[in-house]
């Protein structure tokens, strides 16, 4: 990031990474929403508010999936925040191999709706969500929003092979997808808080 002259622009002081671990438990669910709002909060991310109760929830959907589906084969998950200038990202990350789909909203049942869920509310953030295996054979899941709100209701784009919002120019600047992180730094936490006290 350049300014005027050659002087470079340092990032804001709420950019950067940060990663943490739980077991695949029920419990790890309000803990990682826990910590992420209070992510937000210790590092003054300036998000608005419909943007961040939107995060939080898709922060608990995930991990609860997580908890949920990925616990046998994965007893421990990893939730990761990136946050850059105009957007934020969270991931979970879980040992289990399976790549789960958008389920067809079926108004019928009363679960399993969790990933159409985030997959909607990442589109009326004007966000992206998606799954990527990793390299020792498990699954991250992420969702990318704006700080501040897209246009809800806009028109849904194309989708994936799994059911989710395919790449699209994003309506915020400099969204890494995949392994790209933002310049800040990167924290993971010796302690994770996750763990209970």
């Amino acid at each position: 990031m350049e300014s005027r002259g050659s002087i470079q622009a340092r990032p804001p002081s709420y950019e950067g990474v940060w990663r943490f671990t739980a077991p695949a438990v029920d419990v790890s669910v309000p803990q990682a929403r826990r910590a992420v709002r209070d992510l937000l909060k210790r590092q003054g991310v300036p998000i608005h508010e419909d943007v961040a109760d939107a995060l939080l929830l898709i922060v608990s959907e995930l991990v609860t999936n997580a908890v949920r589906h990925a616990a046998l084969l994965s007893p421990e998950l990893s939730v990761e925040v990136a946050i850059g200038a105009e957007w934020i990202r969270v991931s979970v990350e879980d040992s289990h191999p399976y790549r789960p789909k958008a389920l067809e909203a079926d108004y019928g049942r009363t679960g399993g709706r969790g990933l159409l869920l985030v997959r909607e509310m990442t589109r009326e953030a004007g966000g992206e969500c998606d799954v990527e295996h990793t390299a020792s054979g498990g699954k991250i899941i992420w969702a990318a929003l704006p700080l501040k709100p897209g246009v809800p209701g806009g028109q849904p784009g194309p989708v994936d092979s799994a059911g989710l919002p395919a790449p699209a120019a994003p309506a915020y600047t400099a969204l890494p997808p995949g392994p790209e992180r933002p310049s800040g730094p990167t924290v993971t936490s010796p302690r994770s808080p996750l763990s209970a006290p």
